[in-house]
C-alpha cells in the first residue's frame, strides 16, 4: 500500500522538491523542515425520513458509483459544522429543507476522486422532513428515490462506506 501522500512530492511551505515520508501519516521537507499531518477530510451522509417512515435515497449522477443508489450528503465545507453541511448538502441534492439532525455514527472510507483517494470520516446523521412532496433531483443526483425501511438493501448502493451503513441502520432500527 503506498503512503497517502504518494502523490504530494514538493513542499506545499517552501515548494522543494525535498518532501519525504515522515511516517505512515506524515511527509517533512528535508530543505525547510514542515511536517504536513495528513488527515481525514469530513463528510456527511443522511438517512432523510417523512413522517411515514419512508426514507428518501438519491440515485448517483456521476462518478464514482455513478447509476447506484446513494444518502443524500457530500464533503463538510470550511467554516461549517457537520449538521450545517447535512443542511445545505440535503438542501442542494433534494430541494428539502430539514428539521431535526440527529448523529448516528461514523465509518472512516476511502472515496476515488479524479484518481486521487481522499480519506474520508463519513459522519453519518438521520434527518426528518414532513412529507417528500417537493423533493426533485439536483447536483449529483439524478434521481429521487423513496423506500420503506425494510426495502433498503446494501447491495443497491456503490459506495463501500453506505453499504455499511445500511447494514448498521437497519441493525440499530430491529
Amino acid at each position: 500500500m503506498s503512503h497517502p501522500l504518494h502523490q504530494f512530492i514538493y513542499c506545499p511551505k517552501c515548494g522543494a522538491k525535498t518532501f519525504v515520508e515522515r511516517n505512515e501519516k506524515a511527509k517533512m521537507c528535508t530543505t525547510c523542515g514542515f511536517v504536513y499531518y495528513f488527515n481525514p477530510s469530513s463528510a456527511v451522509a443522511c438517512f432523510i425520513r417523512n413522517a411515514a417512515g419512508e426514507v428518501l435515497l438519491v440515485r448517483r449522477a456521476k462518478d464514482p458509483a455513478k447509476g447506484t443508489l446513494d444518502l443524500p450528503g457530500g464533503f463538510v465545507d470550511m467554516h461549517e459544522s457537520a449538521e450545517e453541511a447535512a443542511h445545505r448538502e440535503v438542501k442542494e441534492e433534494t430541494g428539502l429543507d430539514i428539521t431535526e439532525c440527529c448523529y448516528l455514527f461514523s465509518i472512516p472510507n476511502l472515496y476515488p476522486y479524479c484518481g486521487f483517494e481522499v480519506h474520508t470520516i463519513d459522519m453519518f446523521f438521520e434527518c426528518h422532513v414532513e412529507n417528500f412532496n417537493n423533493a426533485h433531483a439536483e447536483d449529483d443526483a439524478a434521481e429521487i428515490v423513496i423506500l420503506k425501511e425494510e426495502e433498503l438493501k446494501a447491495d443497491d448502493f456503490g459506495l463501500i462506506s453506505i453499504k455499511k451503513a445500511i447494514e448498521i441502520y437497519k441493525e440499530n432500527n430491529r
